[in-house]
């Protein structure tokens, strides 16, 4: 049975003020030109959060599975079609339980995969990461992991100075896994290097990394200058400044930047304490902090919302679609399934009002109630 959905309809090629999306089944059929008497709501694709922790109250870092999915389902209702589950810094043994307990969440399609940000980063750039839980790069325990997860491990995040970071990204991409750079105390050279190895992934960009210099250059502009690298931006205005946002996609295009959440359990509920990998987390004003140090521990925000930061902030609405839809979906591997408002894509959009506040939401065909 085909079904249209009319309205102004953003393409991977600009926008479509009457337009319609028709689609049959959980597939896109056609996107096209439909006149009428007013341009109707936005049509976007539907989001890919290619990082999160979690939202509504619940979260992916402790590794159960319904949990995960009470997460995923809050994201989903935020427009987030297709998202992964990424866990932080952890003992091993946890590592090895989420995989298992999230493997089955994959197989149904709730989630695209598995991300691990750590445990093989910096203990200087750490952030809101435990550093009780940082150790180097360790091949076995990769290998372990990707067997473990039958194609559900889709991203590690590692700093590439660290022993062992270069033989890591070689195994991950060798088996199909996106290697990401972050929280790294990286050289130029260094970072360089790690693209040289496979890695393909700025983890949330300045964020975590050692800061450019005139003399170092370190790990953002090396990744700003790899035309292969996709850059993470959180873009909440917290993170980081909204002319950074601007710089960013001026310099790397919206086809290698990637709008991320890096939300925690807090996203969607009030203020309070929260905890994160072990930690305690103050959330005040929506901004989530580390008790013990003010350091900013992930974030509140969800991808509807950056979005339309990232609108306000002056990016053309075409390329925050792409930014929020069809660049992550093409940096972890996913391009030829979803991600793009596109005839054979799956059938994944949101319908945003004038003010781009979500009003429904469409994941394989299907309106989320």
């Amino acid at each position: 049975m085909t079904l249209r959905v009319n309205g102004k309809v953003v393409t991977p090629t600009g926008v479509i003020r009457q337009g319609c999306v028709e689609l049959d089944g959980d597939r896109i059929t056609a996107v096209a030109e439909y006149p009428s008497i007013r341009d109707g709501h936005w049509i976007v694709p539907g989001f890919v959060d290619m990082h999160t922790h979690g939202g509504g109250g619940h979260t992916y870092t402790t590794g159960d599975a319904e949990s995960a999915r009470q997460a995923a389902a809050f994201h989903l209702g935020h427009g987030s079609t297709t998202m992964l589950a990424s866990l932080v810094s952890s003992p091993f043994e946890l590592m090895r339980a989420a995989t298992t307990a999230f493997r089955p969440l994959v197989e149904e399609g709730t989630l695209a995969g598995v991300h691990f940000e750590g445990p093989y980063l910096s203990s200087t750039r750490c952030g809101a990461q435990n550093p009780q839980f940082l150790r180097d790069p360790a091949v076995d325990e990769l290998a372990e992991l990707i067997e473990l997860g039958g194609g559900a491990v889709r991203m590690v995040t590692l700093a590439p100075e660290l022993d062992g970071a270069l033989e890591a990204i070689k195994l991950l991409t060798a088996n199909r896994v996106v290697a990401a750079v972050g929280h790294t105390d990286a050289t130029y050279d260094q970072t360089r290097a790690a693209v040289a190895a496979g890695a393909s992934v700025g983890t949330h960009l300045f964020n975590g990394m050692r800061p450019m210099h005139h003399r170092e250059p370190g790990p953002v502009v090396a990744l700003l200058d790899t035309p292969n690298v996709v850059c993470e931006l959180v873009a909440d205005g917290v993170h980081l400044h909204d002319k950074m946002l601007n710089f960013v996609t001026a310099t790397a295009g919206p086809e290698r930047v990637a709008l991320v959440t890096d939300a925690m359990s807090a996203a969607g509920m009030p203020d309070g304490e929260y905890e994160l990998g072990g930690k305690t987390v103050t959330v005040a004003d929506g901004v989530a902090r580390l008790a013990a140090d003010g350091a900013i521990a992930g974030s509140t925000l969800t991808m509807d919302a950056a979005l339309r930061h990232a609108v306000h902030a002056g990016v053309p609405m075409a390329d925050a679609c792409r930014m929020v839809a069809t660049t992550p979906a093409r940096a972890i591997g996913l391009g030829d399934r979803v991600g793009a408002l596109q005839v054979g894509l799956r059938a994944d959009l949101v319908v945003l009002d004038d003010d781009l506040n979500v009003v429904r939401v469409m994941r394989g065909g299907s309106w989320i109630e």
